[in-house]
């Protein structure tokens, strides 16, 4: 019975997180719930980076009820001086009797730390309830910190027979609205979204979150080696998202509101080594088809999101040569999820 009690608490401490998702990086998104005599007196989430974190929101809200309560987390509580002061202080000087804790923080600052310090403090600590669901709220913050890279979802829209673009590079639309809403929700939850140049060219995409509400605009990313963006480029000449191009030529010229980042070495795993010193956290791979590839040949993805509409193309654009051989050498990955959307299905994957 009391195993069902704090399951339904932290449940409703995970659907916290889950209303800032995105919005925390580089920060973990985080929900808290203080419960005393069978009452909620406090809810809290962490709003973004900066802000005070979800247990100080809770017990905030709490007052001195909190004394003799507790208190559910998704995530261990802090205890080093980062943006804001330790989540222990504040839970020791509360009087919260027991605390439970979804899952770990990944962060050799906190690891272990927060929880080791509550419990010196004489505060029962529980550890590992829904660590799993926990684990997968965050999973861009778990990667960003144990790989030192940003997480990296690549999204896709395709026909059934495969193909991304036409021939000449064109890919407006090929799925329904439904699933552009879906995409930009993704967008929403990203730190930034990367595209190639050829995209650019082909599309003039705006890369912002329009079809679903927003309190941000992810940074768009464009890979341009050779500067051939054309000037009158809609990412150039708005100044909704910042935008970032990266570039291995040396210039002086202006591109609109453009920061302009000059990397000698352009391999997949130098431009994601820069974005993590900037710290994006998670990275949203929109196109094109080449793009795309250098990722997957790279083994530099943790989620594929497919976008398939009932639709056939013929000739095309698709992803492009991975160098194999053989069907033993295929790029395996492990189905997680399908949804209808629609018309459309959207087939989310993970690395098997």
């Amino acid at each position: 019975m009391i195993r069902e009690i704090d399951e339904r608490y932290m449940r409703l401490a995970l659907s916290l997180a889950k209303k800032r998702k995105g919005y925390t990086h580089p920060n973990p998104t985080v929900g808290a719930v203080v419960v005393k005599n069978g009452k909620i007196i406090g809810l809290g989430y962490h709003e973004r980076a900066g802000k005070p974190h979800a247990e100080v929101m809770a017990l905030n809200q709490a007052g001195s009820d909190a004394r003799g309560s507790t208190l559910y987390v998704t995530l261990e509580p802090c205890t080093h001086y980062g943006r804001t002061p330790p989540c222990t202080n504040a839970i020791i000087e509360s009087g919260v009797k027991r605390v439970v804790v979804a899952t770990e923080d990944p962060n050799p600052q906190v690891s272990g730390k927060g929880i080791e310090r509550l419990r010196k403090a004489g505060i029962e600590v529980e550890v590992g309830l829904l660590r799993e669901e926990a684990r997968e709220i965050n999973e861009d913050f778990f990667t960003y910190i144990s790989k030192r890279r940003p997480y990296i979802t690549l999204k896709w829209a395709q026909t059934i027979d495969g193909k991304l673009a036409t021939k000449t590079g064109k890919s407006k639309w090929i799925t329904s609205y439904e699933s552009r809403k879906v995409a930009h929700i993704l967008r929403r939850e990203a730190t930034a979204v990367l595209v190639g140049v050829g995209t650019i060219i082909a599309d003039d995409p705006e890369l912002t979150v329009r079809y679903v509400p927003t309190e941000k605009q992810p940074i768009r990313v464009i890979l341009d080696p050779e500067l051939k963006i054309p000037k009158n480029a809609k990412v150039l000449n708005d100044n909704r998202a910042k935008t970032w191009i990266i570039t291995s030529k040396n210039t002086n010229e202006s591109y609109g509101n453009a920061e302009i980042i000059i990397l000698k070495d352009l391999s997949v795993e130098n431009i994601l080594k820069h974005l993590y010193e900037r710290e994006v956290m998670h990275i949203l791979v929109e196109g094109g088809a080449y793009t795309l590839s250098r990722f997957v040949k790279a083994g530099l993805y943790d989620r594929v999101c497919v976008f398939v509409a009932p639709k056939l193309m013929g000739e095309g654009k698709s992803i492009q040569d991975l160098g194999v051989e053989s069907p033993d050498e295929l790029k395996k990955l492990k189905l997680k999820e399908v949804k209808k959307i629609g018309e459309d299905v959207l087939l989310i994957y993970g690395k098997s």
